[in-house]
């Protein structure tokens, strides 16, 4: 399952597509979110609690039809299991929610479910999909490449993880233990330091030479286990330190040659307004 935060007007809906079923599942308390203005999100999932009764005491069948799937929640980002449905079950759902939004939102839930098809046809239009939003945001280009680089490279360990028996919900684990060993921080504190939302993407808030940095200490901790094959959470633990130390190693000897430090507070919003987000000192 891949699970992703995706925008509606200015609202989250935390979606996840399903690989065995080639299906998009959405959150139905953020779906309601979005039909009834609601910014609260227990004033959503009492509202959806309230329907689940009505449908059932209407004899309909859909609140059965829903799924459930683990997700972050919005309140502590910690993994929870929530309502999901599919496309169909959503549009149905729609219909029993008087709304504005119910024809805009049905178009974007289809238009959603019809870009992840023609990505997994050809997966070049997911990449020009991604550069296309990151160039909307204001990245230059030499900042979008070595960022679409690292997400590959992020990918290709997640898979080397898996590969050796690594839990989902290990991965943060064994990535804190890599951005521990780079630059000092858990992920967590590197977002305090850098003076962003936890909700934020980290990668998307560092230089390219941190994320340079990041991406050499994934390729040799994928690299590190396909030659070792731990067997163990301890061992990929330890995997992880060492691939993050080669990074750490290439920090150290950057930084003796600029005179400065490479790890940077600037996020991105301080990224736009720099040519060269690398040249950014912290000092």
């Amino acid at each position: 399952m891949e699970e992703q935060i995706q925008l509606f007007e200015d609202k989250r809906v935390r979606t996840a597509w399903v690989e065995e079923e080639e299906k998009w599942y959405f959150s139905i308390v953020d779906i309601i979110g979005v039909l009834t203005d609601s910014i609260d999100y227990n004033v959503a999932r009492k509202y959806w609690s309230v329907l689940k009764v009505r449908l059932k005491e209407e004899g309909s069948q859909l609140a059965t039809n829903c799924s459930q799937l683990k997700m972050v929640s919005p309140k502590d980002g910690k993994k929870y299991v929530t309502d999901v449905a599919d496309k169909e079950t959503v549009f149905r759902l729609i219909q029993s929610i008087p709304s504005k939004k119910a024809e805009p939102i049905k178009l974007w839930i289809a238009k959603v479910a019809s870009e992840r098809v023609d990505e997994t046809v050809d997966p070049e239009i997911s990449i020009q999909r991604a550069i296309a939003a990151y160039q909307r945001r204001g990245y230059d280009d030499s900042w979008i490449k070595e960022r679409l680089e690292q997400i590959q490279e992020c990918k290709s360990l997640t898979d080397e993880w898996r590969r050796v028996g690594v839990k989902e919900l290990q991965f943060a684990i064994l990535t804190n233990d890599i951005y521990k060993a780079i630059a000092d921080m858990t992920a967590k504190e590197y977002k305090d330091f850098k003076g962003i939302n936890p909700k934020e993407n980290l990668r998307d808030n560092m230089t390219t030479t941190e994320n340079a940095l990041t991406r050499l200490g994934e390729i040799s901790t994928r690299e590190i286990s396909r030659n070792e094959n731990p067997d163990t959470f301890a061992k990929n633990r330890e995997v992880a330190r060492r691939g993050g130390g080669v990074a750490r190693a290439a920090r150290n000897e950057l930084e003796k040659q600029l005179g400065r430090s490479v790890i940077s507070p600037a996020n991105s919003k301080s990224l736009k307004e720099h040519d060269k987000p690398a040249e950014i000192d912290n000092q």
